[in-house]
């Protein structure tokens, strides 16, 4: 009955073979939920920021240097996902190694990383919608696309008196779409995602060959600009620096998000008709064409326009713009919109799958495992994960809820290459379809990588993050400890 008991790999391999869910995706189907989910508003905002303030040119640098570090982690991913190709993505391979305990953490965790990630996507989405209207001359009043705080903030600033009341109506309204559609079915919900992929990565190429023409070599002069120290709010040090290869490794921990996503592919192996071979395939294949194609984007925009002189919350536009070609914002500015739709579909799916991972272990109430008779999808989970999404992105500032984000998807990176060297050290024997090369460097650097990066993040966050880790352990030895499927058996057997 020890909270480090692990599911054994036989009991994985039945629940595979009771699988309820429809499996419909194909190798490149899941590879194109991997880059719906990774490519949105990480390439359409973060790269003005961190090419402004930290790394200049240098910024693909940055992406490179973030991407390898990912590539660590998604190789231990790969080899996971064809051993154990079930829904519960690192919380499964958690619990199939490092125990049921550090398991419920991790899952506990993941809904940072896929429900707030989701929220926080929701009202970048309502951002974008309200502008692209504004292309079209029609204006949202403030309060009708923002939270109370931001509304009476962006009120203020222009002169008008602060709201009453305020309510993100974009955002609300679009978390129900997305859930409309994913209790409708996998089937249903990868089409969508396949079309607006499509789009995205057409405009993304659009960005790279139209803007390779009006590269100024002179744009990357210096490539690295000279580094300058940043201070704190007393003006003490803080080991963060703007410029300089320091402000380059700062830009990596920044750009970082914009490859959140790629995980969630493994979440979907109770859906792929050959997961063993195609969810490996797709989460490699997805990060690596996201990240060429992140590395010519930031090169194409710090060669277009000088780097400070791009805006920090819409950098694509802004070198457009800057170069006379205003009717390229019309369509980036859609397709920032479009793109930011499938990375939420992405986000809500994956979370409503580990929900159901969680739930047939007996970790969570049967309520998060009942499947639609006609649909065949977890569709009380869904509702429940958008109806939670919608009001929490329709009433809440959530700027700080998106760094939370990032602190369940490190520490959760960071478990499942502990635990894939955990269990080639225990179970070498297993058929590992796709094996990770040189596992244990591999591991180890991936570990080190995502906590580098836990380094960076705020101290409020931190407490935050601690106080919401707290609560889960409390959850887990008030409910979920004494209701485990493995806790029942255990039972069982001291009664025999």
């Amino acid at each position: 009955m020890s909270v480090w008991r692990v599911k054994p790999v036989s009991a994985f391999e039945a629940d595979m073979k009771k699988n309820d869910l429809k499996r419909v995706l194909t190798k490149w189907g899941l590879t194109s939920l991997g880059i719906g989910a990774i490519i949105g508003g990480g390439i359409f905002t973060l790269t003005g920021i961190a090419a402004h303030d930290y790394a200049g040119p240098a910024l693909a640098l940055s992406f490179i240097i973030a991407g390898i570090g990912c590539l660590f982690a998604s190789l231990c991913y790969a080899e996971f996902a064809s051993v154990l190709p079930v829904e519960g993505s690192a919380y499964a391979y958690a619990y199939g190694t490092v125990g049921e305990l550090f398991a419920w953490f991790i899952g506990w965790n993941l809904i940072l990383e896929y429900m707030m990630g989701a929220t926080t996507v929701a009202v970048a989405w309502s951002g974008y919608f309200v502008k692209f209207l504004h292309l079209c001359h029609v204006d949202f009043p403030i309060w009708l696309c923002n939270d109370l705080a931001t509304a009476t903030e962006k009120s203020l600033a222009a002169g008008l008196p602060a709201p009453g009341f305020a309510f993100n109506l974009p955002a609300f309204l679009i978390t129900w779409i997305v859930t409309a559609i994913l209790v409708k079915g996998i089937k249903e919900a990868a089409s969508t995602n396949n079309i607006i992929v499509i789009l995205k990565i057409l405009v993304v190429l659009f960005v790279i060959f139209v803007g390779a023409f009006y590269i100024n070599t002179d744009n990357w002069k210096p490539f690295i600009p000279e580094k300058v120290p940043v201070l704190g709010e007393h003006g003490e040090a803080t080991g963060k620096f703007n410029f300089g290869f320091g402000g380059v490794l700062t830009a990596a921990t920044i750009v970082f998000f914009a490859y959140i996503g790629f995980d969630a592919v493994s979440t979907q192996a109770g859906e792929a008709i050959n997961p063993k071979k195609d969810v490996p395939f797709a989460i490699v294949a997805s990060l690596i064409i996201c990240t060429l194609l992140y590395i010519l984007v930031s090169l194409v925009l710090t060669g277009m326009v000088k780097y400070d002189q791009l805006d920090k919350a819409a950098p694509v536009a802004s070198a457009f713009s800057g170069i006379g070609i205003n009717w390229a914002v019309f369509i980036i500015t859609l397709a920032a919109t479009a793109g930011l739709t499938s990375v939420m579909l992405v986000m809500m799916l994956g979370q409503t799958r580990i929900f159901l991972g969680m739930a047939k272990d007996g970790l969570l109430p049967k309520f998060f495992r009942t499947l639609h008779p006609k649909f065949k999808t977890p569709h009380k989970s869904t509702i429940l994960v958008g109806a939670i999404i919608s009001f929490v992105a329709a009433l809440t500032p959530i700027e700080k809820v998106s760094e939370m984000c990032s602190m369940g998807t490190l520490l959760a990176f960071a478990m499942v290459c502990v635990a894939v060297m955990i269990l080639r050290f225990k179970k070498p024997e297993l058929e590992r379809p796709y094996r990770t090369p040189a596992v244990y460097l591999v591991g180890t650097l991936g570990v080190a990588f995502n906590i580098f990066l836990m380094y960076f993040v705020r101290k409020d966050t931190w407490i935050a993050f601690l106080i919401w880790g707290a609560i889960g352990i409390t959850v887990y030895f008030l409910y979920s400890k004494w209701n485990s499927n493995l806790q029942k058996a255990d039972g069982e057997i001291s009664e025999d």
